[in-house]
Protein backbone atom coordinates (compact mmCIF):
# COMPACT_ATOMS: atom_id res chain seq x y z
CA UNK A 1 0.00 0.00 0.00
CA UNK A 2 2.13 2.87 -1.13
CA UNK A 3 -0.18 5.52 -1.29
CA UNK A 4 -0.54 8.35 1.76
CA UNK A 5 -3.09 7.33 4.46
CA UNK A 6 -6.34 10.03 4.37
CA UNK A 7 -6.46 11.27 7.67
CA UNK A 8 -10.27 12.46 8.19
CA UNK A 9 -9.51 15.37 10.94
CA UNK A 10 -11.38 17.83 12.54
CA UNK A 11 -9.79 20.61 14.68
CA UNK A 12 -10.84 20.51 18.94
CA UNK A 13 -11.93 16.65 18.57
CA UNK A 14 -10.43 13.86 19.34
CA UNK A 15 -8.68 14.09 15.41
CA UNK A 16 -6.13 15.47 17.57
CA UNK A 17 -4.68 12.57 18.95
CA UNK A 18 -4.01 11.56 15.06
CA UNK A 19 -3.31 14.82 13.97
CA UNK A 20 -0.53 14.84 16.70
CA UNK A 21 0.63 11.19 15.59
CA UNK A 22 0.89 12.00 12.01
CA UNK A 23 3.14 14.75 12.58
CA UNK A 24 5.26 12.54 15.24
CA UNK A 25 5.51 9.98 11.95
CA UNK A 26 6.83 13.15 9.90
CA UNK A 27 3.33 14.28 8.18
CA UNK A 28 2.69 11.05 6.36
CA UNK A 29 -0.87 11.54 6.17
CA UNK A 30 -3.35 13.62 3.41
CA UNK A 31 -5.78 15.72 5.50
CA UNK A 32 -8.91 15.82 4.71
CA UNK A 33 -10.81 18.20 6.92
CA UNK A 34 -14.48 17.41 8.21
CA UNK A 35 -16.60 20.33 9.44
CA UNK A 36 -18.41 18.96 12.20
CA UNK A 37 -20.03 22.39 13.30
CA UNK A 38 -21.57 22.40 9.19
CA UNK A 39 -22.33 18.21 9.98
CA UNK A 40 -20.08 17.51 7.43
CA UNK A 41 -19.03 13.98 9.57
CA UNK A 42 -23.32 12.87 9.03
CA UNK A 43 -23.40 13.05 4.82
CA UNK A 44 -23.45 9.98 3.05
CA UNK A 45 -20.36 9.96 1.81
CA UNK A 46 -18.34 10.20 5.46
CA UNK A 47 -21.03 7.89 7.14
CA UNK A 48 -19.48 5.14 4.56
CA UNK A 49 -16.57 5.48 5.66
CA UNK A 50 -17.11 5.71 9.73
CA UNK A 51 -21.08 4.89 10.34
CA UNK A 52 -20.65 6.21 13.81
CA UNK A 53 -20.21 9.63 12.30
CA UNK A 54 -17.63 11.26 14.31
CA UNK A 55 -14.04 12.28 13.41
CA UNK A 56 -11.52 11.05 13.30
CA UNK A 57 -11.47 7.99 10.58
CA UNK A 58 -8.41 6.98 8.15
CA UNK A 59 -8.22 5.29 5.05
CA UNK A 60 -5.29 3.52 3.33
CA UNK A 61 -5.34 1.18 0.12
CA UNK A 62 -8.79 0.78 1.07
CA UNK A 63 -8.89 -0.08 4.56
CA UNK A 64 -10.79 1.90 7.00
CA UNK A 65 -9.62 2.73 10.50
CA UNK A 66 -11.76 4.25 12.84
CA UNK A 67 -10.89 5.14 16.74
CA UNK A 68 -8.18 7.16 17.67
CA UNK A 69 -5.98 4.34 19.39
CA UNK A 70 -6.43 2.34 16.70
CA UNK A 71 -5.66 4.84 13.93
CA UNK A 72 -2.43 5.58 15.89
CA UNK A 73 -1.56 1.61 16.28
CA UNK A 74 -2.25 1.01 12.65
CA UNK A 75 -0.13 4.44 11.84
CA UNK A 76 2.54 3.15 13.92
CA UNK A 77 2.86 -0.39 12.39
CA UNK A 78 2.50 1.07 8.91
CA UNK A 79 5.27 2.99 8.84
CA UNK A 80 7.53 0.92 11.85
CA UNK A 81 10.82 2.49 10.49
CA UNK A 82 9.94 5.85 12.46
CA UNK A 83 10.30 3.53 16.08
CA UNK A 84 6.98 4.56 17.00
CA UNK A 85 5.71 1.27 18.04
CA UNK A 86 7.83 -1.83 19.20
CA UNK A 87 8.63 -4.79 16.70
CA UNK A 88 6.30 -7.74 17.05
CA UNK A 89 8.91 -10.02 19.04
CA UNK A 90 9.57 -7.36 21.14
CA UNK A 91 8.84 -7.66 25.11
CA UNK A 92 7.89 -4.02 25.40
CA UNK A 93 5.27 -4.62 22.85
CA UNK A 94 2.52 -5.39 25.63
CA UNK A 95 3.31 -2.47 27.70
CA UNK A 96 2.77 -0.24 24.65
CA UNK A 97 -0.80 -1.66 23.69
CA UNK A 98 -1.88 -2.20 27.28
CA UNK A 99 -1.18 1.60 27.82
CA UNK A 100 -2.52 2.82 24.80
CA UNK A 101 -6.02 0.96 25.18
CA UNK A 102 -6.51 2.14 28.79
CA UNK A 103 -6.45 5.32 28.16
CA UNK A 104 -9.90 4.96 26.18
CA UNK A 105 -11.10 1.91 27.49
CA UNK A 106 -10.61 2.82 31.68
CA UNK A 107 -9.63 6.86 31.66
CA UNK A 108 -11.91 8.06 29.51
CA UNK A 109 -15.02 6.58 31.22
CA UNK A 110 -13.61 7.62 34.24
CA UNK A 111 -13.42 10.73 33.08
CA UNK A 112 -17.45 10.90 32.36
CA UNK A 113 -17.94 9.78 35.73
CA UNK A 114 -15.98 12.73 37.60
CA UNK A 115 -17.54 14.97 35.28
CA UNK A 116 -21.00 13.77 35.97
CA UNK A 117 -20.19 13.60 39.95
CA UNK A 118 -21.08 9.65 39.23
CA UNK A 119 -19.94 6.97 41.86
CA UNK A 120 -19.92 3.35 40.75
CA UNK A 121 -21.18 1.54 43.98
CA UNK A 122 -20.09 -1.64 41.98
CA UNK A 123 -16.94 -1.51 40.27
CA UNK A 124 -16.81 -5.05 39.63
CA UNK A 125 -19.89 -4.95 37.65
CA UNK A 126 -18.42 -2.53 35.11
CA UNK A 127 -15.25 -3.02 32.93
CA UNK A 128 -13.41 -0.25 33.87
CA UNK A 129 -14.09 -0.53 37.69
CA UNK A 130 -14.17 3.21 39.19
CA UNK A 131 -12.47 6.37 38.80
CA UNK A 132 -10.21 5.87 42.09
CA UNK A 133 -8.91 3.08 40.49
CA UNK A 134 -8.29 3.74 37.56
CA UNK A 135 -6.60 6.82 38.25
CA UNK A 136 -4.21 4.61 40.84
CA UNK A 137 -3.52 2.26 37.89
CA UNK A 138 -3.01 5.49 35.89
CA UNK A 139 -0.06 6.27 37.32
CA UNK A 140 1.53 2.73 37.49
CA UNK A 141 2.17 3.53 33.46
CA UNK A 142 4.59 5.77 34.38
CA UNK A 143 6.59 3.98 36.83
CA UNK A 144 9.26 2.69 33.63
CA UNK A 145 10.59 6.69 33.07
CA UNK A 146 9.81 9.49 31.38
CA UNK A 147 7.62 7.65 28.95
CA UNK A 148 5.23 4.50 28.82
CA UNK A 149 8.35 2.49 27.27
CA UNK A 150 10.55 4.17 29.63
CA UNK A 151 13.64 6.34 27.86
CA UNK A 152 11.58 5.48 24.16
CA UNK A 153 8.48 7.93 22.93
CA UNK A 154 6.13 5.64 21.41
CA UNK A 155 2.37 5.98 19.85
CA UNK A 156 1.00 4.88 23.07
CA UNK A 157 2.13 8.63 24.96
CA UNK A 158 0.34 10.07 21.87
CA UNK A 159 -3.06 8.35 23.05
CA UNK A 160 -1.85 8.48 26.42
CA UNK A 161 -0.92 11.47 26.70
CA UNK A 162 -3.65 13.21 24.88
CA UNK A 163 -5.67 11.64 27.26
CA UNK A 164 -4.71 12.97 30.32
CA UNK A 165 -4.17 16.47 28.95
CA UNK A 166 -7.89 16.74 28.03
CA UNK A 167 -8.66 15.35 31.10
CA UNK A 168 -6.48 17.81 33.28
CA UNK A 169 -7.59 20.87 31.39
CA UNK A 170 -11.31 20.37 31.97
CA UNK A 171 -10.73 19.15 35.48
CA UNK A 172 -11.55 15.65 35.26
CA UNK A 173 -8.58 14.70 36.89
CA UNK A 174 -6.87 16.85 39.26
CA UNK A 175 -3.41 18.37 38.34
CA UNK A 176 -0.96 15.61 40.04
CA UNK A 177 2.10 13.88 39.77
CA UNK A 178 3.28 11.95 37.39
CA UNK A 179 1.00 13.31 35.45
CA UNK A 180 1.86 16.90 35.20
CA UNK A 181 5.21 16.49 34.56
CA UNK A 182 4.92 13.49 31.70
CA UNK A 183 1.68 16.14 29.71
CA UNK A 184 4.15 18.66 30.50
CA UNK A 185 7.09 16.75 28.45
CA UNK A 186 4.78 15.63 25.88
CA UNK A 187 3.47 19.17 24.73
CA UNK A 188 7.05 20.26 24.31
CA UNK A 189 7.43 18.11 21.69
CA UNK A 190 8.08 19.71 18.07
CA UNK A 191 5.41 17.52 16.57
CA UNK A 192 2.63 19.03 19.24
CA UNK A 193 3.79 22.95 18.37
CA UNK A 194 3.52 21.98 14.83
CA UNK A 195 -0.13 20.65 15.24
CA UNK A 196 -1.35 23.66 17.09
CA UNK A 197 0.12 26.01 14.53
CA UNK A 198 -1.82 23.68 11.43
CA UNK A 199 -4.94 23.58 13.49
CA UNK A 200 -5.16 27.54 14.10
CA UNK A 201 -4.83 27.94 10.10
CA UNK A 202 -7.65 24.96 9.85
CA UNK A 203 -9.53 26.65 12.07
CA UNK A 204 -8.99 30.14 10.63
CA UNK A 205 -10.03 28.67 7.10
CA UNK A 206 -13.37 27.04 8.38
CA UNK A 207 -14.30 30.24 10.31
CA UNK A 208 -13.74 29.04 13.28
CA UNK A 209 -12.15 32.19 15.08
Amino acid sequence: MAERPVLYHCPQTRGGTTFWMNEELGDVCEINIVDIRKGAQKQADYLAVNPMGKVPALVHGGVAVTEAAAICAYLADAFAEKGLAPAPSDPKRGAYFRWMFFAPSCVEPAMIDIFNKRKNENPASIGYGNADQVIATAKTALAAGDFILGDQFSAADVVFGSTLNFAMMFGAIEKQEPFTSYVDRLMARPAVARCNEKNAAFMKELGWE
